[in-house]
């Protein structure tokens, strides 16, 4: 099938950029020694995971419901950190992970002994205190935060039940903010590492973005295994889908309100989320930047929300209604977040695969709206 047969809108997921990505982790994890395990929260889509489980070492888990889907689609280690469990999730979790990372002493003390009794390593969750990200609300290590246990706060009472230590604070980082990461995480439990058996250095590295330096990476974790003994682990979810999505989208309007406005067959808010949430630009394939082209129209998407845009951009003509617009880096965070909010349909998922041939994987229709309660 050819993609411009497939449906609009559609998520569009290219095989052969996927599999690159997973090349390039393979081949760190072979040089470095270090584990890596794939942060299901960016892209759960079980039907490609005995591929992604060919290159790492494992999957990493924020729920017992991910936790779940490793356990029966992904083979190797299954790590599982929540910000709180609860009581009736524990007897599962118990039973199909080999590390569970608690987010605050009181966590740690009520279920660590329950974990040790089934041979499971203990993890907690440190906050370094390192702001990372521009904007508070997004940073888990801001003041207030209710990510992670801070040095104030850290257990000591408690420290002989703890394996190992969990940080994450990147998002899309480059190896240089892992660098300072790194060093206020020393700063602040550098004297506990001695005691730990491992270090997970959790998520937002872009390690397969061009221009990540690797070099930098690679000599971090070898000082953190050679100083301290520990086993390190990364756990990337966006550089494993790093450029391998696409969104097929059509224009069904153009009105005007100070500018062209293009109503798209999608929505931002549902079927792509960081736009709304974290002021994602996606890239758009034969667009630019507002005013670099000669005609700047704003893209809407078609619910009923006023926030519900996917931004502004150029092009080199005018835009008409049927005609199909791909947005490009459109794997993550979009197909775990998707929703039905307002009704609205969702798209349908393809494959692209590596001979460039196009497969329908899933589609969905008005019963999944309805039985969804």
């Amino acid at each position: 099938m050819l993609e411009s047969a497939l449906p609009s809108p559609c998520y569009l997921i290219d095989q052969t950029k996927l599999k690159q990505n997973l090349q390039i982790l393979d081949s760190l994890r072979q040089r470095s020694g270090c584990r890596i395990l794939f942060a299901q929260k960016a892209f759960s889509s079980f039907p490609f995971y005995s591929m992604i489980a060919r290159h790492l070492d494992g999957a990493a888990a924020t729920s017992a419901y991910e936790a779940q889907l490793a356990h029966l689609y992904f083979h190797g280690e299954n790590h599982v950190c929540q910000t709180a469990y609860l009581p009736e999730e524990m007897d599962e979790l118990l039973k199909i992970c080999d590390h569970i990372t608690f987010n605050s002493p009181s966590q740690l003390e009520r279920y660590a002994g329950m974990a040790h009794e089934r041979g499971i390593s203990v993890g907690l969750r440190v906050n370094p205190e390192y702001l990372s990200q521009q904007i508070d609300e997004f940073d888990p290590c801001a003041p207030y935060s209710r990510l992670g246990t801070t040095v104030a706060q850290f257990p000591m009472k408690l420290r002989r039940q703890i394996n190992g230590l969990h940080v994450h604070a990147l998002y899309e980082q480059n190896s240089d903010a892992l660098y300072h990461l790194v060093n206020a995480l020393l700063a602040k439990f550098g004297a506990l590492l001695p005691e730990m058996e491992w270090l997970n250095l959790g998520g937002g590295h872009h390690i397969t973005r061009e221009g990540y330096q690797m070099e930098r990476l690679e000599e971090i974790i070898s000082i953190l295994q050679s100083r301290f003994g520990l086993k390190i682990y990364l756990e990337p979810g966006e550089a494993i889908v790093w450029e391998a999505g696409y969104f097929i989208t059509t224009v069904v309007d153009i009105t005007e309100n100070g500018m062209p406005i293009a109503i798209l067959d999608a929505s931002a808010v549902c079927h792509a989320s960081d736009i709304t949430e974290v002021r994602y630009h996606p890239p758009l394939i034969g667009a630019d930047k507002p005013s670099v082209l000669p005609y700047t129209y704003r893209l809407g998407g078609r619910s009923c929300l006023p926030e519900d845009v996917f931004g502004d951009y150029s092009f080199d003509h005018k835009l008409e209604i049927g005609e199909r617009l791909v947005f490009k880096d459109m794997a993550i965070n979009t197909l775990t977040k998707a929703r039905m909010y307002t009704g609205m349909p969702m798209p349908a998922v393809a494959l692209r695969e590596t001979d460039g041939n196009c497969k329908i994987m899933r589609t969905f229709n008005f019963s999944d709206y309805k039985n969804r309660f």
